[in-house]
């Protein structure tokens, strides 16, 4: 009886710990995907986007898309798919256009103080306590319209009418996509959207066998109606996705719906005066000035704590007015008088205070009796 009941407990740890194995194999290795789809690496490889940053604009006719991608793992290459509604010019972009996108929108930082000690000041100061609240050649249903190397970027202009003969193509191309991705682009053959086909592979600098660091920015252009953001593709995504999207237009925008994901969060809104030149140049795809001058910037953030219920693709639509916010992050600090804490000025004088009562108290009542005597 002891002994059976020593092999179930040996099984049923072996099970615990195969169930732990796998977890942290998941955690280490996310399937993780982009706004534009998902980024695959050939098995037994892996690959994680460690940041994602997209910027897009629109002039009512116009749209461009920047996306630039920060990615790890052991992968010597990769691939993923952006569908676009009419053909894109596809070439490499500038990463200064994230960084004075983040100048623009960085938050302000304002002090909030406290009056008694907390952790991290004396006399707690043993704990830290600070805090901050607060994206050619033909073959049965596909078209390739055009296929390019634009730095480490293996990159094809596909047009289909069939979605099996596109998931076809793609095997047949080195571009090959799990069938969770296949299943999303039967949306996009019949609204007779086109796609661009991204392989990604380190060159062929023997010091660079595997992808790794942040990519050269990936530069769309091309004709739309509406300004849309595709994310359709992210559905097939494993791990929570999170997205944040600088969008410049003439005016503020809005996302027209959640599609699926928690609402929205504004990060930052505002008409950019004096844009730098790369700015500029981006709030003006279709190379004429825009309706109301200086570009208006809106960054927004949101999470899909559930992939599979991205219900679209995002539609954004001008606002009701052009209202202004920024992000403010508060710095919480105890108040001082020079470098010492006004509780210890204040308290030390209500005590000095306190105490010179009580001796004047004290005298005041022996002062009779001595007289007396």
């Amino acid at each position: 009886m002891k002994r059976n009941r020593g092999s179930r407990a040996s099984r049923a740890l072996a099970v615990v710990v195969m169930l732990l194995a796998a977890q942290l194999v998941a955690l280490a290795w996310p399937a993780y995907a982009c706004g534009c789809g998902g980024m695959i690496a050939r098995d037994p490889s892996r690959i994680a986007v460690d940041h994602e940053a997209s910027a897009v604009s629109w002039d009512g006719r116009t749209e461009r898309i920047l996306m630039s991608l920060d990615v790890s793992g052991d992968a010597e290459e990769a691939a993923w798919i952006m569908p676009v509604p009419n053909r894109a010019d596809v070439r490499l972009g500038s990463s200064r256009l994230f960084l004075e996108l983040a100048r623009l929108a960085a938050p302000e930082h304002r002090d909030r103080h406290y009056f008694w000690p907390r952790s991290g000041d004396w006399p707690y100061d043993d704990v830290d306590g600070a805090y901050a609240p607060g994206g050619g050649a033909r073959g049965g249903g596909v078209d390739v319209v055009g296929r390019e190397r634009l730095g480490p970027f293996d990159v094809a202009s596909l047009k289909a009418t069939d979605p099996d003969a596109l998931k076809d193509w793609l095997d047949d191309n080195g571009f090959a996509l799990p069938k969770r991705l296949h299943r999303e682009l039967k949306p996009y053959v019949d609204l007779r959207w086109e796609y661009v086909a991204v392989r990604l592979a380190p060159g062929d600098d023997e010091r660079r066998r595997v992808l790794g660091g942040t990519l050269q920015p990936l530069h769309l252009t091309f004709e739309s109606e509406r300004f849309v953001y595709p994310m359709r593709l992210s559905r097939a995504a494993k791990q929570p996705q999170n997205l944040r999207l600088y969008v410049l237009a003439p005016h503020r925008m809005r996302p027209s719906s959640a599609i699926g994901g928690e609402a929205p969060q504004v990060r930052f809104a505002g008409r950019v005066e004096k844009p730098a030149d790369e700015v500029r140049a981006f709030a003006r795809p279709g190379g004429g000035d825009t309706a109301d001058g200086d570009p208006f910037l809106t960054v927004y953030e949101q999470d899909f704590p559930v992939p599979g219920r991205i219900s679209g693709d995002h539609e954004l639509r001008r606002a009701h007015s052009d209202a202004e916010y920024r992000t403010v992050v508060y710095h919480s600090r105890i108040l001082t008088w020079g470098d010492v804490p006004v509780w210890i000025v204040t308290t030390g004088a209500a005590a000095l205070a306190l105490g010179t009562l009580v001796v004047w108290r004290v005298r005041a009542r022996r002062r009779p009796s001595a007289e007396g005597g």
